[in-house]
């Protein structure tokens, strides 16, 4: 969805909504806004309810200073209009209180962004602001001055965070990658130590190959493919509501034939994604004028090396996360169910899973159906997209369940006679 062309009051509730509905802000708290081309800001209102905002709740700060709207501003609008007089690059400013950027505040530090590459390029440099009192120029004097030294995020103390961005939805993406950051090195903080990638490491993952495929133009697009394409859409909104996947970050893929699949777009955002969106693959070329998703180069050699892998779907889940900045072992002989569908679970390197796309497929086989990139993400491979969509959430629920555990006390795995009994009850190799 193209955000450039709803008007500002529409971005904020659709923002808002999504914001709420994902528990990262309450009925009363966070708020929005956006410069316009006028110079008018558009702000959500001050005591009404966040989960039920519609398009005339919205409030207009005029340019002059006069207020339009049947509610008055959020209290707090002083500190909006104050990064945006610093800032002139600045077009949307969003205010929220996740709970695990609240506990990053309160004990006054700011989220590791260096666990997973896609924080610490979409997050870039993060301040920590002054405690000031909510609403106050004294908190907006604070905040200005952090936003002044170069940074977009701002993390304030005892309080919550503050992003600044060209756009509303480029504000949300860093609020949402950091917000996952955090929550991802809380959960690592409780199974082990959490493991940082060197600057190096990061710049691996942002080659842009995926740009320079040849391209070629369908001549039909079958029922069949139209089936497949409406299929992935859905998965794809379901991950994403389930916060498996974020707003632009993972990729989907599903077999047609031998050389042709379709694909998950690049940095298209998740949540609103249609059919038309996704990437058609074939014969080693791209789908004229769109462009897939990163790892394609990895789809492509799964693909070619393993006839009976039909789906692929590369993800975030936080909780298996948490083992993938670790040097925790994520075991699937904890859970029966666990181990029917994970089977074994290995660990690749960082490095070698964008550098080496043949030695990673390699990794693959029946009995490994899903592996774990350190510091990156887990890669699910089926049969078909519902099967490896079951495969990536059934890890995900196993990885959160063993994340309890490990505070109850002494996990206990299943024995090698109960992993040889489920293997011949239910067939497995």
């Amino acid at each position: 969805m193209n955000l450039k062309f709803l008007h500002p009051a529409d971005q904020l509730v659709m923002m808002m909504n999504r914001i709420y509905s994902y528990g990262m802000t309450t009925t009363s708290g966070g708020n929005l806004s956006i410069l316009d081309e006028n110079g008018d800001v558009w702000i959500t209102p001050g005591s009404v309810d966040k989960g039920s905002l519609t398009r005339k709740d919205m409030v207009c700060i005029k340019k002059d200073g006069s207020i339009e709207g049947i509610h008055k501003p959020s209290s707090e609008y002083p500190f909006h209009l104050k990064v945006y007089e610093t800032r002139s690059d600045i077009k949307a400013v969003l205010h929220a209180h996740p709970p695990a950027l609240v506990a990053f505040s309160i004990v006054r530090q700011i989220p590791n962004t260096r666990l997973i590459p896609n924080a610490f390029v979409g997050c870039g440099k993060i301040a920590m602001a002054e405690y000031g009192l909510p609403g106050s120029k004294d908190l907006g004097d604070k905040i200005a001055l952090e936003f002044e030294k170069g940074c977009n995020i701002a993390v304030l103390e005892n309080h919550g965070v503050v992003v600044g961005s060209d756009s509303l939805f480029n504000a949300f993406k860093a609020f949402e990658t950091l917000d996952f950051c955090a929550r991802l090195q809380v959960d690592a903080s409780i199974i082990g130590t959490p493991r940082s990638l060197a600057e190096e490491e990061i710049k691996l993952k942002y080659t842009k190959d995926h740009f320079h495929m040849e391209e070629y133009t369908p001549e039909v697009i079958t029922s069949r493919e139209k089936e497949v394409r409406s299929e992935m859409c859905s998965l794809v909104h379901r991950a994403y509501n389930q916060k498996l996947i974020n707003a632009t970050q993972g990729s989907f893929s599903k077999r047609m034939d031998h050389d042709h699949f379709i694909i998950t777009p690049y940095n298209v955002d998740r949540k609103y994604l249609k059919e038309e969106e996704l990437v058609g693959v074939c014969g080693g070329k791209r789908e004229a004028g769109k462009v897939p998703s990163r790892s394609i180069r990895l789809h492509q050699e799964i693909y070619r090396q393993h006839p009976q892998i039909n789906a692929i779907i590369i993800a975030h889940p936080p909780n298996i996360m948490a083992y993938a900045v670790t040097e925790e072992e994520l075991d699937s002989k904890s859970i029966p169910e666990s181990y029917i569908l994970m089977r074994d679970i290995p660990k690749l390197d960082f490095s070698d899973f964008y550098q080496k796309p043949q030695e990673t497929a390699q990794a693959f086989n029946e009995s490994t159906p899903i592996v774990i990139v350190n510091n990156d993400c887990v890669a699910v491979t089926g049969d078909s997209l519902l099967n490896a969509f079951d495969r990536l959430e059934v890890a995900e629920y196993s990885a959160k369940a063993l994340v309890f555990a490990k505070n109850l006390g002494q996990m206990v795995a299943m024995d090698q006679e109960q992993i040889d009994e489920i293997k011949e009850a239910f067939h497995l190799q």
